[in-house]
């Protein structure tokens, strides 16, 4: 079964809050067998209008992905991060 990976462009406004969401967050991706594998808060963007936090997390699978993704804990960091940015994040399965 090929791997998972959550893929966020995270653009905060609230920095304060991001750190409460990262707080909750981090723990979220550990119980659910998550791998943080890119966290650039300046990464090199070549397209788009916009610049913000490049997030890469690996899973087992995309069931494992869903899971967390849909999962209390990361529920209620996601609430927090609403607040504190906008984001663009999809789940896609590796090859």
């Amino acid at each position: 079964m090929p791997k998972a990976y959550l893929i966020a462009h995270i653009r905060a406004h609230d920095l304060e809050k991001m750190q409460e969401f990262s707080a909750l967050a981090r723990p979220a991706v550990a119980k659910h067998g998550g791998t943080v594998l890119v966290t650039d808060t300046t990464p090199a963007r070549k397209e788009g209008p916009d610049s913000g936090i490049a997030v890469v997390i690996e899973f087992e699978n995309m069931e494992a992905a869903n899971a967390f993704y849909h999962s209390d804990d990361y529920t209620a960091a996601k609430a927090i991060r609403l607040l504190a940015a906008d984001t663009d994040l999809i789940l896609a399965q590796g090859v």
